[in-house]
């Protein structure tokens, strides 16, 4: 539970003081945290599509910059660092206005100064949409006095988190 309230709270900074996440994707909600891992949807609405009608790729790109902010704020940093890098992958159509994105992301590593996370994203039906990568700078993140890292140590090593999402991905 320290988790989920400790993430939803770095959201709430992020959608009071940031420029993008209150004009784009401000109705994702955070539906689960645990050290390492966050669970979050977002509404598709009309300023989430392209001229198709269907989610844009810069919706599901802001949300790989900002879900891997939040895996970074599930394991206490508040400040949770800058991009270095940041991939997605498109599957398939995420969807038309009136559905529902959903996503988990994985940090996968979490270290002195960089943090790598994984993110997918799944449709209504559950089917894989996109995934995506993100690394960030987190060495000065590490002095912000709100942080709460010693709380929020996973149970298991990033590498088993991280292989157990992708075993259930896989469906293995």
């Amino acid at each position: 539970m320290a988790a989920l309230k400790f993430v939803r709270s770095v959201w709430e900074s992020f959608r009071t003081t940031s420029g993008v996440e209150p004009r784009l994707i401000d109705t994702m909600r955070i539906t689960a945290a645990e050290p390492g891992k966050v669970n979050f949807e977002l509404p598709i609405e009309k300023q989430h599509t392209n001229r198709l009608g269907i989610l844009h790729g810069a919706t599901l790109a802001t949300m790989v910059d900002t879900s891997g902010s939040l895996a970074v704020a599930s394991r206490g940093l508040y400040a949770t660092g800058v991009s270095t890098d940041l991939n997605v992958t498109y599957l398939n159509s995420g969807g038309k206005i009136g559905d529902l994105v959903k996503g988990e992301v994985i940090c996968d590593k979490f270290g002195k100064t960089l943090a790598y996370t994984t993110v997918k994203f799944m449709n209504q039906k559950g089917d894989i949409v996109a995934r995506g990568s993100h690394t960030k700078f987190v060495a000065a993140a590490w002095k912000d006095e709100k942080n709460i890292v010693d709380e929020l140590k996973p149970a298991v090593s990033e590498s088993k988190v991280s292989e157990a999402t992708r075993t259930t991905l896989s469906g293995k």
